[in-house]
Order: C-alpha cells, then sequence, then structure tokens
C-alpha cells in the first residue's frame, strides 16, 4: 500500500500572466541582463576555437588549419610559461588568504566599535582606495618604496638598513610587494559584506553571552564567526575559481627586467605572445588552460565543502 506522502504529490505551478504583468519592469531588466551575458559572455566563446587551429587574421575561424592540441604542446613544452603558472598561483594563493583574512579580521573589528560616527568614518576611509586606479596605486608604491621613501628612511633611521633597499630590484620582495598592494586595496570594500553578515546576527545572542559572562574575545569566538560562517564558505568558494587571476595590472606595472622572472602572470604571457606577436592561437590556448583550471578548483572546492556539510554553491 503506498504511503500517504506517496499519494500526495507537489502542485505544478501554472505561468501566471497577471503576475507577470505585474512584475514587468523586472522583468525586462532580467531580460536585459540575459541578453548581456549571452552576448558579451557566452558568444565570445565561439573564439576558443583559435586554441585549436593555425589562425590567422586573414583566414579567420572558417578557413584556418585546424591543428588540434598543438598550440596546448607547445604552451607546455616552453619553460617561460611553466614559469609564468608558478608565478601567477603562487600570487593568486597570496591575495586569496591575504586579503580573505585581513578582510574577515578587519569586519570584526569595525563591528567592535561602539561610536556609530567613528564606525562610519573608519569604514568610508577605507573602502576608497577599491575606488583608485592600478595606476595610481603603483605610483604610491613606487614612492613609499623609493630609495627615498618614506619606507627606506623609517628602516635607516630604526638601524635595520645601513643604506637604502631597491625593493622592485629583488625579486624575492615581488609577491609580498603585490599582496600587501591587493590587501591595502580590497580589504575595506571586501569588509562590507562581512559586516552586513555580523549586523544580522541575533542581538539576543550577545545579551545572553554578556549574562553567562562572555568577554569580547568569546563573543567573537562563538557567536561572530559561527554566524557569518556561511558567508565565509560561499566568498572562499567562489574566490578559488579566481586563483588564476592574480592580476594584470599590478605586475605589468611594477614589473621590470630584474623582477621578470617572478612578475610575469598568465594574462602578461597572452599580451606579450598572443597579441603583441600576432600568434592569436597560442594567447587563446594559454586563456582556455586558465578557465580549465579555474572550473576544477571551483568544483573540487565545491565537493569538498558539500561533503564536509559547509554552505556549497551548487
Amino acid at each position: 500500500m503506498a504511503s500517504k506522502a506517496e499519494k500526495v504529490k507537489s502542485p505544478v505551478k501554472k505561468f501566471d500572466w497577471k503576475e507577470f504583468k505585474r512584475q514587468k519592469v523586472l522583468m525586462i531588466w532580467a531580460a536585459l541582463f540575459v541578453i548581456y551575458g549571452i552576448i558579451f559572455c557566452y558568444l565570445p566563446l565561439a573564439g576558443w576555437v583559435m586554441g585549436f587551429q593555425n589562425y590567422t587574421p586573414k583566414n579567420g575561424l572558417l578557413h584556418s588549419e585546424f591543428i588540434g592540441l598543438d598550440k596546448f604542446r607547445q604552451l607546455f613544452s616552453d619553460t617561460t610559461f611553466l614559469r609564468v603558472i608558478r608565478n601567477t598561483l603562487a600570487m593568486g594563493v597570496m591575495n586569496l588568504v591575504f586579503t580573505f583574512v585581513a578582510a574577515i579580521g578587519f569586519a570584526i573589528l569595525l563591528n567592535e566599535i561602539v561610536s556609530k560616527g567613528g564606525k562610519k568614518t573608519v569604514q568610508t576611509i577605507s573602502y576608497l582606495p577599491h575606488f583608485l586606479s592600478w595606476i595610481v596605486v603603483t605610483g604610491i608604491l613606487h614612492d613609499i618604496l623609493s630609495g627615498t621613501g618614506i619606507v627606506n628612511e623609517l628602516l635607516l633611521k630604526a638601524g635595520i638598513l645601513s643604506q637604502p633597499l631597491n625593493f622592485f630590484a629583488h625579486p624575492k620582495y615581488f609577491w609580498w610587494i603585490v599582496a600587501a598592494a591587493n590587501v591595502w586595496k580590497e580589504t575595506g570594500w571586501n569588509a562590507i559584506i562581512y559586516l552586513s553578515a555580523i549586523t544580522s546576527i541575533d542581538p539576543c545572542l550577545y545579551e545572553a553571552a554578556s549574562i553567562d559572562g562572555a568577554g569580547r574575545w568569546a563573543k567573537i569566538r562563538n557567536i561572530i564567526l559561527p554566524g557569518i560562517k556561511p558567508t565565509i564558505m560561499i566568498l572562499l568558494l567562489m574566490n578559488v575559481g579566481n586563483v588564476l587571476n592574480a592580476g594584470f595590472e599590478v605586475q605589468y606595472l611594477l614589473g621590470n627586467g630584474l623582477v621578470q622572472s617572478v612578475s610575469q602572470t598568465i594574462d602578461i604571457y597572452v599580451l606579450k605572445w598572443g597579441i603583441s606577436q600576432n600568434d592569436f592561437a597560442i594567447g587563446t590556448a594559454a586563456g582556455i588552460f586558465k578557465s580549465f583550471v579555474s572550473i576544477i578548483l571551483i568544483v573540487i572546492a565545491n565537493q569538498i565543502a558539500k561533503r564536509s556539510g559547509e554552505e556549497s554553491l551548487f
């Protein structure tokens, strides 16, 4: 005998024209965004065909010679590209870790400010760097890290250095400079969503913790961090896919011949070997590799989160 639950079928919702007409403005805007996504995000994917061709602008996509995976074999036999993958991955991981932790920590500290005016002032100042162009940011970095910059002056006065140091002439400093620049530029902006998640936590939990004698650190550890954990997991999963998007502008503007071995990323490689030398096929192949790795990272991270019982994207 079939159970009662099996007999009850979920009702199928019919399309409601009245509701559609009532929400027609939203539907129009949604349709515009869908069309925009199709035109500028999905149709250009047809250009991936170039990665499997001996592409020339003269012949175009339809008449260029199909060469299969030859361009990919050429990529992975190139020591420069392998070094570029290392640089991109290293800077991407450093940016992810430092900006992620800094944003969470800054949001928690900002939430602890009692004065509303002080909190708004600090928050406004902190996310202003997000709106600065990387050209401006790299100009600031050149000024403060130059031989006569404030960093060298402080290190000389503190006795740490005996003579000014050219930070942009030593490869070992480059990745740390890029990571520090990303933290300074994006921490305030990234902290906004965490601060919003913190404000949505039930105030009764804080009151109950105070009655039990919990201090600020106990409240952060037992209320705030668990409360924003779903937000942290979702943003972490989304950012894992951007590990290979380590950047282009900051590395291109700060890089020079002395640090070229650690400054070049996949995007710079595509510009140098794909666009500048008219080998569009090799540039497309590098871009396909980058997208493929990003998809794999997102899927793996999502599966790990799902099996651990955490929030997942799909």
